[in-house]
């Protein structure tokens, strides 16, 4: 984000990704990494896994996709795991997603797992929405704002959504930091028929 930059921002009900379902079976990953003494190297394989699925159209349709059977989903699934190179603890819980048929819902399980983790280390999470993945400089700049805006201690999932056309948008709790372009032309066109 530049300094010039304004942010808009907006009080929203808070809705949780990481409710119900997605946030039971969160805890249980994260309990199980817990007790099996591999919690950090679970925890980066979520990271990965998620920022996998933030990055590829192909891999976000194939787990939305209602008419995939329960052995597609746990074959995909394991070839998946296997080629990206992540431990039995993560291959064997989204073998479970898989047979349970919650492959579409493995985005927000592994948002829960983070929001989890920040949560019990005191940290709050900043879910970033771009129209292009961040780089390290953005990515760097954005934590440097977040705590000029008092939230030191954040730790940021990221999502790519080509919809924004341009910007980004911060959520915090209820709180959304909107800089993107879909944004400021929803708040134009409000405005044009505020005026009308």
């Amino acid at each position: 984000m530049r300094r010039n930059t304004r942010v808009t921002v907006t009080q929203v009900p808070q809705v949780g990704h990481t409710g119900g379902l997605a946030q039971r079976y969160a805890r249980a990953l994260y309990d199980l990494a817990s007790e099996q003494g591999a919690l950090p190297d679970v925890l980066g394989e979520v990271k990965a896994l998620r920022t996998a699925i933030s990055e590829s159209d192909d891999l976000r349709k194939f787990l939305a996709d209602a008419r995939m059977d329960i052995r597609q989903g746990q074959t995909v699934s394991n070839v998946l795991m296997s080629k990206l190179g992540f431990g039995d603890v993560l291959r064997r819980f989204v073998g479970v997603i898989a047979e349970n048929r919650r492959l579409p819902d493995l985005a927000s399980i592994l948002d829960g797992v983070l929001a989890l983790d920040s949560a019990l280390r005191g940290e709050v999470v900043a879910e970033v929405r771009s129209a292009q993945p961040l780089n390290d400089t953005q990515r760097s700049q954005l934590q440097t704002r977040l705590a000029e805006a008092g939230y030191s201690r954040v730790s940021m999932t990221e999502h790519t959504d080509v919809a924004l056309l341009g910007g980004m948008t911060v959520r915090i709790g209820s709180t959304l930091f909107d800089t993107s372009i879909a944004g400021r032309l929803t708040r134009l066109q409000n405005a044009m028929k505020g005026a009308a």
